[in-house]
């Protein structure tokens, strides 16, 4: 079997780049994202009602208009460039997130298989790691038998997520 990344070595160095910030207003939340000129490299459900702008980068507004396309219940074809930073066997977790179509779900289990680890557990918490939510579908991710479990910004909106896809718009 691979190696299931349990001991958080592999880092790769993040070269100093200017950050750019924005905040996305969505149905569900608030969604901070980061990135620089080209890449994206994090999305994330915020608390805070701040502010933010569209003007931030290539990057973070073709995220803006992926988010549009996804919360007025359609499924984005757009290519993002995306950057986020992890371990090796992060990075094979979340491309195999990648290949969950949407409007389905797949099994921490079955993730497992497919990156060829023993470990259901692991799989999870490279899932809790992902930095880049929605757009690598961390959602999409379900106990056995379909159970919804844990999610970094709340069940409920783990919930709302798969039903809107499954709908086609949010509910």
């Amino acid at each position: 079997m691979a190696d299931c990344g349990l001991d958080g070595g592999g880092r790769t160095a993040v070269e100093l780049l200017t950050v750019l910030r924005a905040i996305y207003t969505s149905p569900l939340g608030d969604i901070e994202l980061t990135g620089d000129a080209t890449t994206l490299r994090g999305l994330r459900f915020v608390e805070t009602g701040a502010e933010g702008g569209r003007g931030r980068g290539a990057a973070i507004e073709a995220a803006f208009r992926w988010l549009d396309l996804y919360f007025a219940g359609q499924a984005p074809d757009l290519a993002l460039r995306l950057q986020p930073e992890g371990t090796a066997f992060q990075h094979r977790v979340w491309q195999e997130l990648m290949k969950i179509p949407y409007g389905e779900t797949a099994t921490y289990g079955a993730i497992a298989r497919r990156v060829g680890c023993r470990s259901a557990q692991a799989v999870g918490q490279a899932i809790g790691r992902n930095p880049i939510a929605i757009i690598i579908p961390c959602h999409r991710v379900v106990g056995a038998e379909g159970r919804l479990t844990g999610y970094a910004y709340g069940v409920e909106r783990k919930r709302r997520l798969i039903e809107m896809e499954a709908a086609g718009a949010l509910l």
